[in-house]
């Protein structure tokens, strides 16, 4: 039997019942209508559950959805998606890029920022979806706590297995000892997909234009949470942006933050710009503090590209870009104030799943967006301090370990200042399923980037 993950009507209504309580709306009566006609809360961590319901249960999870979706919020005014809006949300939102742009960082730069990606992405998969206490213990059997490097199964006893299984699908690819270039995953895919983007349309692209590529260019079985969702909807002949609102309880959820990298990196200088491109690609598919969190990536990163600036400073830049008001720079103030005045990270973790964990699913933007900024905050330019941090504080961990990656990478400004034991096993080497890129070399992709960075 075939269930499909991230689309089934049933387990998207639990998710929307719990993201209507997040943005500021009443869904109580909804709720209780769901649960008395014996629905379900959706899955915890996997995509589906795994059962069908009656057809009529089903046919309840459609007409709820479509419900929610009409409830009044009170959230309305603070998070706006649309730009203009947000922008008046910004207080210090940046300065117009001087006349004359900043010139890209070398090639050199782009290679560490994307061996970076890439190195963060495979630290954090093998334990993709498991508990804070799973990957602690994981990582303390073998002797690799605090984490100094990738995870191993060597050594680890055989009864912790059996109640923290590795990440299935990754753990053939990602734990160390089979390590062999770098596997395929979303965390690069979009990356990728965003330069093609750039090459084919250049940075003045449109939200459709997005849409097309990815009809184009991404198999729908590559897509997860929202970006599967938004794909679904193009199919079903709908536009943006109500791609990223119809049925779609993970528009604030981490799919957009993944996608930033190449906006940040390719504006080096002018965070506006970059956050202004991060939001029409954001905005196919997610809404609000899911749009937010692509932003404050990419004005990260921006500010990151030019080479004068440390971390924290970076850091500053991207919340000028997300609205002051907005459940997202909440967290990430909350996080970096944590990870500035708390000396131990494991302590600063435990206090973001305090306050973060219950309400927010594992892949929710907010919680995770949080705990990178705090990472990055205590790493205080470290690269493998970072990517380290990231994967240890849990939710998404390939995905946090791979924006942390990319900015720190960025940072050291060379490849020749990561770690071997971190980019060896890479072999120069990635697996993607995204246009002609399988098989292609960090270098050549740091090439490729530049050449788009140097594009007026």
């Amino acid at each position: 039997m075939l269930r499909l993950t991230w689309v089934q009507p049933e387990d998207l209504l639990g998710h929307e019942l719990r993201q209507a309580a997040l943005d500021g709306r009443e869904p109580g009566v909804i709720a209780a209508r769901w649960k008395a006609a014996g629905g379900m809360e959706a899955p915890l961590r996997a995509g589906a559950s795994p059962q069908p319901p009656s057809r009529y249960l089903r046919q309840l999870a459609k007409d709820l959805l479509d419900e929610l979706s009409d409830l009044p919020s009170t959230l309305t005014d603070q998070e706006p998606t649309d730009l203009t809006k947000i922008k008046a949300g910004c207080p210090e939102w940046p300065a117009l890029a001087p006349t004359i742009p900043t010139a890209p960082p070398p090639p050199a730069a782009y290679e560490a920022a994307w061996l970076g990606r890439a190195v963060g992405c495979l630290l954090g998969k093998p334990v993709e979806k498991l508990p804070l206490n799973a990957i602690r213990q994981l990582a303390e059997s073998t002797g690799n706590w605090p984490l100094t490097t990738y995870f191993t199964a060597r050594g680890v006893p055989e009864t912790l297995l059996r109640s923290h299984p590795w990440n299935r699908r990754s753990a053939p690819t990602s734990l160390a000892e089979n390590i062999d270039g770098m596997p395929e995953d979303d965390d690069l895919n979009y990356p990728l997909l965003n330069l093609l983007l750039l090459q084919r349309h250049g940075r003045h692209f449109t939200t459709s234009d997005v849409a097309t590529l990815w009809l184009d260019e991404l198999p729908a079985g590559r897509t997860f949470t929202a970006e599967r969702i938004a794909y679904r909807n193009l199919l079903l002949g709908l536009e943006p942006p109500h791609t990223a609102r119809h049925r779609n309880p993970f528009r604030e959820w981490i799919g957009a933050l993944i996608r930033a990298d190449v906006h940040g990196w390719t504006n080096p200088g002018d965070p506006a710009a970059a956050a202004e491109q991060a939001h029409r690609d954001a905005t196919l598919t997610h809404t609000a503090n899911g749009v937010y969190a692509a932003m404050f990536t990419a004005a990260t990163i921006a500010t990151a590209a030019t080479g004068s600036h440390d971390i924290h400073a970076c850091l500053r830049t991207g919340l000028t870009v997300i609205p002051a008001a907005s459940r997202l720079s909440r967290a990430i103030h909350h996080a970096i104030q944590l990870a500035e005045t708390t000396e131990d990270f494991d302590k600063v973790v435990d206090e973001l799943h305090a306050t973060y964990a219950s309400a927010h699913h594992w892949v929710h933007a907010i919680p995770n967006t949080a705990l990178i900024a705090a990472a990055l905050t205590h790493a205080d330019g470290d690269f493998t301090a970072s990517i380290c941090k990231a994967v240890s504080g849990g939710w998404d961990t390939d995905s946090n370990g791979a924006t942390a990656g990319s900015i720190a990478g960025l940072l050291t400004g060379t490849p020749d200042r990561l770690p071997d034991r971190w980019t060896t096993p890479l072999k120069n080497r990635l697996a993607t399923s995204v246009g002609d890129f399988d098989g292609t070399g960090f270098d050549a992709l740091a090439h490729l980037t530049h050449l788009e960075a140097s594009h007026p």
